[in-house]
């Protein structure tokens, strides 16, 4: 079972979700306070259950939130970012040099998030 890891940085406090590996699936942005990032997870909770929209294939088709988005950033990796109901971005991923990397990523996210438990890293 994968986890939430709770992290305090200099900026405020993110999470990063992880598998059973230790392997960072999605990350969130760094919230202002713990109770919003603990809020974060549950978003990721609820929504990750979600289509996949792959924009990196011409015409793709819109999907309403919450969902996943593949796409590829400057330097030609693909990633995916999962949207909650409102639109924003509540999960990243990390670079991947393959599409059905990244894919598996999502899959892993859908498998993880729901029973993932919560922990804060040591400081």
């Amino acid at each position: 079972m994968g986890k939430f890891v709770i992290k305090t940085t200099s900026t405020g406090v993110k999470f990063d979700l992880k598998a059973n590996n230790g392997e960072v699936i999605a990350t969130s942005e760094v919230y202002t306070a713990e109770a919003a990032c603990r809020n974060g997870i549950e978003s990721v909770r609820k929504c990750c259950e979600g289509g996949i929209e792959d924009q990196t294939v011409e015409g793709y088709e819109t999907l309403k939130h919450p969902k996943f988005e593949v796409y590829t950033d400057k330097a030609g990796e693909y990633r995916f970012r999962l949207k909650a109901r409102n639109g924003e971005i509540i999960a990243t991923s990390e670079g991947y040099k393959a599409k059905p990397s990244c894919l598996n990523g999502i899959e892993s996210v859908k498998k993880n998030a729901p029973d993932a438990e919560v922990v804060e890293e040591a400081k």
